[in-house]
């Protein structure tokens, strides 16, 4: 694994980790993805708000991330909806989202309502449903990375993780940098 493929999967993990303290039920998030050196450049201060667990040194390496979560999201209907209307500057050099989802084992498809509020229901109260939390980061230039924690193993050791485990939403932050 390469220092930057590395990088992006430590932010992944800490963005992971950030957002399960906040519990399940949560909105859509998105975060940038900062040179930590060319932050710690511009704001020396910064210094002072690590971690205790990480040294300067390593929030300097020119390969190292902070996370930048974003406020105010605009509206949007789905998540393509809201990455398609996220660009962002040349200082950015990376983005992660996460997200919650249900999913239901295949057999489940044939038993969805058609309707969207029965759906909604089904999908609520079905027995065989699994809540997933994605986190998926991606470097500016290509690289990414995906954690995944269901509800039923809501374990920091038991969050899956992999560089394509979720290559739909990988692709779908890629386009915010095209």
């Amino acid at each position: 694994m390469t220092s930057r493929q590395q990088s992006i999967k430590e932010a992944v993990r800490e963005i992971e980790s950030y957002v399960s303290t906040f519990g399940w039920d949560g909105p859509v998030r998105i975060f940038a993805l900062i040179r930590s050196a060319d932050a710690l450049a511009d704001h020396p201060e910064l210094a002072n708000e690590l971690p205790a667990d990480v040294s300067l040194e390593a929030a300097s390496s020119p390969e190292a991330f902070f996370s930048v979560e974003q406020e105010e999201l605009p509206p949007a209907d789905s998540i393509d909806h809201l990455l398609s209307q996220i660009a962002w500057p040349e200082s950015v050099a990376g983005a992660a989202i996460s997200c919650e989802r249900i999913t239901l084992p295949p057999e489940a498809e044939n038993d969805i309502p058609d309707d969207e509020a029965e759906a909604e229901k089904f999908l609520a109260s079905d027995p065989r449903r699994e809540d997933v939390r994605m986190v998926v980061g991606i470097a500016r230039t290509g690289e990414s990375w995906c954690a995944l924690r269901l509800r039923s193993h809501d374990h920091d050791d038991e969050v899956l993780q992999s560089k394509d485990l979720v290559p739909e939403l990988v692709e779908a932050l890629r386009t915010t940098f095209e």
